[in-house]
């Protein structure tokens, strides 16, 4: 049994969104192409499957902590908020 811990550590993630998405368009560029084997078609395709969810992985880290941060701005504005209420009491 794989655990998250093990995928976020494996070799495939060591790239950068950008490489990573990068071979996913090469990937399906060459799948929309055709001209290969039944074989090298599946083993793009799980290539490109196995990208995906790296790009994907880099994305969901960077929602989260983009949420992270907004949800700081926020803590910090109402925190501001009350200590200018408290100097007009």
């Amino acid at each position: 049994m794989t655990s998250k811990t093990d995928e976020a550590t494996s070799p495939a993630d060591a790239l950068g969104y950008e490489q990573a998405r990068d071979e996913l368009i090469e990937v399906v560029r060459r799948l929309e192409t055709g001209g290969t084997t039944l074989e090298e078609s599946l083993a793009l395709w799980e290539r490109g499957e196995e990208l995906a969810k790296i790009c994907r992985r880099w994305l969901d880290g960077a929602r989260a902590r983009l949420d992270a941060a907004l949800a700081g701005e926020d803590g910090d504005a109402g925190d501001a908020g009350d200590a200018e209420g408290d100097d007009d009491a």
